[in-house]
């Protein structure tokens, strides 16, 4: 199996170090935790995969980093909150979003959606992902 670089990008450090366990434990490469949008500009190049929070250290600045990480850096992003409305219709070149709290299961089921979808790979989502539309925009099919 390939293995896949995924960013964790979370203020709350017992969530993210739980989520970088899950990561491992699945085979794939946790390449850093970011907590504010500097850390996790300066971790965009080593990613292929970013788990996203919106409110973090510096602010709500999830929605920016997500954007950001997709359009230019090319990151396969999917947002984790316990705030989804506050993505609105979605973000252009981000695949959706997962509501918190998430079990391990969902953790494991969403990760292994966004790494089928950076491969480009035919995949269903896992029921609580709620997708994004081809433009971005939220679609509650």
């Amino acid at each position: 199996m390939m293995t896949c670089r995924i960013l964790v990008v979370e203020d709350e450090i017992f969530v993210a170090t739980e989520i970088e366990h899950v990561i491992e434990e699945m085979g794939f490469t946790p390449v850093g935790i970011a907590a504010e949008q500097r850390s996790a500009l300066a971790l965009a190049s080593a990613a292929e995969v970013a788990l996203v929070d919106l409110n973090l250290r510096d602010g709500a600045t999830g929605i920016t980093i997500g954007r950001i990480l997709a359009q230019t850096h090319g990151v396969t992003v999917l947002f984790m909150t316990a705030n989804p409305a506050q993505l609105g219709d979605g973000v252009p070149g981000t695949i959706g979003v997962l509501p918190k709290p998430v079990t391990d299961q969902e953790l494991r089921d969403a990760v292994s959606y966004a790494v089928a979808r950076r491969r480009a790979a035919e995949v269903a989502p896992p029921r609580r992902l709620h997708l994004f539309g081809p433009s971005g925009a939220l679609s509650l099919s």
